[in-house]
Formats: structure tokens, sequence, C-alpha cells
């Protein structure tokens, strides 16, 4: 499935990525929610989204880590990218985010504000709510443990 209007959220908090994934919904674009790095990464490849949002502190394979593996595969060295995190980062993850072309912001990131800045990352506005589609999870993205 490929869509100019999708997005992929990318977060080991259940609550955020739903949280987020309602709020691109209900702003028209379609969304497609994984709950890991590895499941992120299946999905990417599997749905092709035109921008990503994913959280830079994951277990196992963190934003950064996701990052390095996106951008290995051909179809996504230009896939925008959105990184969002509550914590404090170093100047050298800074750097690894710049050289990764990725856009670093942090939370509380406010629904009117992810909106915008997705807005940006795709440099068009969502479709009219006459098209909205409900965010999409698969078997493979339910939450760990759930």
């Amino acid at each position: 499935m490929t869509s100019a209007l999708t997005v992929l959220v990318v977060d080991d908090d259940v609550d955020v990525a739903r949280l987020v994934g309602l709020a691109l919904v209900r702003a028209g674009y379609v969304v497609h929610i994984a709950y890991t790095a590895e499941d992120g990464l299946r999905l990417a490849q599997s749905e092709r989204p035109a921008a990503i949002i994913v959280d830079l502190r994951m277990p196992f394979i963190n934003g950064t880590g996701f990052l390095y593996r996106l951008r290995a595969c051909p179809d996504h060295r230009e896939t925008p990218v959105m990184v969002v995190t509550g914590e404090s980062v170093t100047d050298e993850m800074r750097a690894d985010l710049a050289a990764l072309r990725a856009v670093l912001r942090f939370k509380p990131l406010g629904m009117s504000e992810l909106i915008t800045e997705v807005r940006a990352l795709l440099s068009h506005p969502p479709l009219s709510s006459s098209a909205l589609a409900p965010a999409t999870e698969t078997r493979a993205n339910q939450a760990p443990g759930k």
C-alpha cells in the first residue's frame, strides 16, 4: 500500500503511539503503528510511508539504530523522518541524527505542533476530513506483552 499521506509511527510506548496515531488520523493522514524498531522497519518496507515519526529511546534498537537501518534501504534514503524524545540529547547524538537527515523534536509535543511538523515533513496539507482513514495496527504491531 502506498499513499502520499501515509505516516509510520514507531514508539515502544503504546499509549503515546496510539495518541499520536489518532491525532494524525484526525488530521487526515493514513497511519501505521509499530511498537518496536524491528516492526517499524518491516512496515517501512511493506507500506512505504511518506514520513516516519520515531521515538529515540526504545529497547534493543533505538531510534538512531532504526535510522541507520532505514537509510541503508535504497527506498528510504530520502524518507522524511522526525525523531522525538523526552530525554536530553548529546552533541554526538545530534550530529548522528543530522547526518541521518532526521528532524529532532522534544516531548512533550502538542498535537497541533505535531501536525504542523508532519505537514512540514511532507511539504503539503493533509486530505480533507471526508477522506479520513482509520489507524492501522497489524498483528505484527501489537504492543509487546499485550
